[in-house]
Formats: C-alpha cells, sequence, structure tokens
C-alpha cells in the first residue's frame, strides 16, 4: 500500500509507524473473514481492512468524520486480524494512532465525552472503585441487569501464602481485579507456593494502562506505564525472576511498554526490561507440570471449556498452555469452534457498544455450552465476568482451578 503523509504527522513517531505498518497491507482481506464486528455487521468499514483505508485516509490529511470514530470505536481490538494476516501487518498499533489522532480531530458528543472521561478516570483508580464495588455487590440483587452484569458475586477470600521462598516472582495486583475477584490473586501465589516461588506485590504499581489507553487517554496511560515501571524497578534490581500476569489483557500490554515508551530517553531502557521479564501464566506453569501433577487432584471436575482471550491468544500470540496444564492434571478440555473470536468484552467495550458486545457474548456463550462442560474457564477477568453474566455454568480463571485441585488445599 502507497502512502503519502500529511503535513500533520510526517516525520513524526506515529507517522512513521503508521506508514510502516500501511506499506505491509496488501488488501488481501484475509483479515475479514476473522473480524468479529466484520461478521456481524458485514461493513467493510467494520473489517479490519476497512478500517486501514479509513486510516490510510487520515493520515494522509483527507477529512476525518464522525463516521470514520464510529467505525474505528466499533473494533474491539481483539487482534485477530493480526493473527489471520499473511503480512504481517501490526493492526492494533495503527488503530491505537488513527484512534489518538480521530478522537484529536472529531468532537465527540458531550454524553459520550463524559462516559469516557468516566471511565477513564474511575475504573483505574482503586481507591475509588474497590469501596464502590463493595457497596455493589452488597446490593447487587437489586440492581439493573445491565450493571448487574458488571458486579460479580462477592468471593470468599482464600488466604494469601505466608511461606518465603528464595525464588521471587513480581505480580501485578491491577485495578479492578482485587476488588471484582481477589481470589484469582491469591491463587495465583498459593499455586506459585506450592512450587516453592513466593510472589511479591509491589504497592505502587496499579493499572496497567490499557484502560486509559483504549479510550484515547494516551497520556495518562503513559503515566500509568512509568509509575508501574517506578513502581517494580527496584525488585528487578534485586534480581525477580519474572513479572507474573494472570489478567492476559494487562500482559498483553506490559509487553508493550518498550514500544509505548521507545521515545522517552528517561525510561526506555527500563521499559525494555519490564517487558523482557513479563510472562502470562501459562507461559510459567507448563515447566512446572511434573511438580503440579504430583501436588493435585481432580477434586470431582472432570471437563472444562476453555476461552482463550484475544489478548493471550492474538495480543500475546500465545497458543496451547492452559490447555497443556489442565490437560496433565487430568482434565478434559474442550475448545469451542469459535475459540478464535472475541467474547465481546474488550475492556470497556461492553460499556461503550454494549449492542455488539452482548451479541458476541450471546454467541459465544452459545458455543461454549454446546460443550456440556461442567465448568468454564478464561485467563482474563474481563472475559471471565462478561460471560458469566451470560450463563449459569460457573465461569472462573484457569488458575483458581488449579489452586482448587491443590492436593493440599
Amino acid at each position: 500500500m502507497q502512502t503519502n503523509l500529511a503535513d500533520f504527522i510526517r516525520n513524526t513517531p506515529d507517522g512513521d509507524e503508521a506508514d510502516a505498518i500501511l506499506r505491509k497491507c496488501v488488501h488481501c482481506g484475509f483479515c475479514t473473514a476473522t473480524c468479529p464486528t466484520y461478521q456481524l455487521l458485514g461493513d467493510e468499514l467494520d473489517g479490519p481492512r476497512g478500517r486501514i483505508y479509513l486510516m490510510k485516509q487520515m493520515v494522509e490529511g483527507a477529512p476525518v468524520t464522525k463516521s470514520t470514530l464510529t467505525h474505528l470505536d466499533r473494533c474491539l481490538t481483539c487482534r485477530s486480524c493480526e493473527t489471520t494476516c499473511p503480512s504481517g501487518v501490526q493492526y492494533g498499533r495503527l488503530v491505537e494512532v488513527g484512534r489518538k489522532h480521530a478522537e484529536q480531530m472529531v468532537p465527540r458528543p458531550l454524553r459520550q465525552r463524559l462516559t469516557r472521561r468516566f471511565l477513564a478516570g474511575f475504573l483505574p483508580h482503586r481507591m475509588l472503585f474497590s469501596p464502590v464495588m463493595r457497596v455493589a455487590q452488597q446490593v447487587r440483587a437489586l440492581l439493573p441487569r445491565r450493571v448487574r452484569d458488571k458486579v460479580p458475586v462477592r468471593q470468599r477470600p482464600l488466604a494469601w501464602p505466608t511461606a518465603r521462598h528464595s525464588r521471587k516472582m513480581l505480580m501485578l495486583a491491577g485495578c479492578v481485579q482485587p476488588s471484582m475477584m481477589p481470589n484469582i490473586n491469591t491463587a495465583t501465589a498459593r499455586v506459585l507456593d506450592a512450587l516453592g516461588i513466593e510472589t511479591v506485590v509491589a504497592p505502587q504499581a496499579g493499572c496497567c494502562g490499557a484502560i486509559r489507553l483504549h479510550l484515547g487517554y494516551v497520556d495518562d496511560a503513559l503515566h500509568d506505564v512509568r509509575a508501574n515501571i517506578d513502581a517494580w524497578w527496584p525488585y528487578v534490581e534485586q534480581g525477580v525472576e519474572a513479572i507474573v500476569m494472570n489478567a492476559s489483557g494487562c500482559g498483553a500490554t506490559v509487553k508493550e511498554y518498550a514500544h509505548l515508551l521507545r521515545n522517552d530517553p528517561a525510561y526506555a531502557d527500563k521499559a525494555r526490561r519490564i517487558a523482557d521479564l513479563t510472562r502470562d501464566l501459562s507461559e510459567i506453569l507448563p515447566a512446572f507440570q511434573d511438580q503440579l501433577v504430583a501436588a493435585t487432584r481432580r477434586r470431582g471436575i472432570h471437563s472444562v471449556a476453555y476461552h482463550p482471550p484475544c489478548t493471550l491468544q492474538h495480543g500475546q500470540q500465545l497458543h496451547g498452555g492452559v490447555e497443556k496444564v489442565l490437560a496433565a492434571l487430568g482434565l478434559d478440555v474442550r475448545l469451542p469452534v469459535d475459540s478464535h473470536l472475541c467474547c465481546g468484552s474488550a475492556g470497556t467495550y461492553s460499556i461503550t457498544q454494549p449492542r455488539l458486545s452482548y451479541t458476541l457474548r450471546n454467541q459465544k456463550v452459545e458455543r461454549l455450552k454446546a460443550l456440556e462442560p461442567q465448568l468454564i474457564v478464561s485467563a482474563n477477568i474481563g472475559c471471565i465476568a462478561h460471560l458469566q453474566s451470560g450463563t449459569t455454568i460457573p465461569v472462573t480463571h484457569w488458575i483458581e482451578l488449579v489452586e482448587h485441585m491443590l492436593a493440599a488445599n
């Protein structure tokens, strides 16, 4: 694809990146076959190829309209198109550039601006979000259905392990996970503890930056990124083995830190080191498979349906790790026929694009239910909460299932 960048973006980091990505696209259209919004809407402009055309026009100086912003908003950023693309087009990075500039060029209606500003300010702020979530869980039965869908049933908390080990890994607690589903973090620590690894949480680390980044608040997102690097760096200097992620959405973002801060001389090297240390749980636990098999038992669970989050299979290009561990533990792991497609959660997408989000959720739930599992597991809190709102089959994080199976539990 030939490009002729407009003056406003020529010879800028965004312009150079957009130009390089656009030139890789050969218009083949393979991406449309695996794009959830194109499959639902059938509109070329609601598929990756059409959005690429819109972003090409934008960076070449064509007028940017509300329609452009609408089609970019409808993108889930699931990055399924990247897995499909034979030319290696980094669509996820391109759409972030496109959204950033479309946001600056097209004024949003007041309601949209207020909603997005609220989400960007409230969700990543743990001191605000946690007390509100606790109250919402107490009155959950009284809430309207769409609000109740966002409020998981309160978990009975597990005890955090107290043993000290020479091997240590950092863990990002996250912004919403500690109050929505705290046992994901505790289960992670308990499983690692059983393997002789101590889980360390840096108190000052907060949101990974994904929420603000995808809502277009790039400067705020980069502030989150730098704050996490500052919080983690003393532990990195002390020699932690890895920064372990149990929310694949956070993991996909933290692995992008080097790219996000590539032009920041004060943080570029540190960001690269942080990204290199970051590992999803599914990258860590297969190496301990024999120990896990020896330490666990089935505990009444035989068959599970697994929903691989987009941020794991497409964002991080990680495949098979979860299935390998669960199968080694004697479980029948079943994947739906549309396992490559998004469930519709996609961060704040279920709030900003509810019609599309819930349609995708309902389709995914039907595919999962058809597998007749005892349990549905996933690897990202957003997917788990979203899927659970559409089914009575229990939905949980796969590490919670592993922890449940620990023989010492």
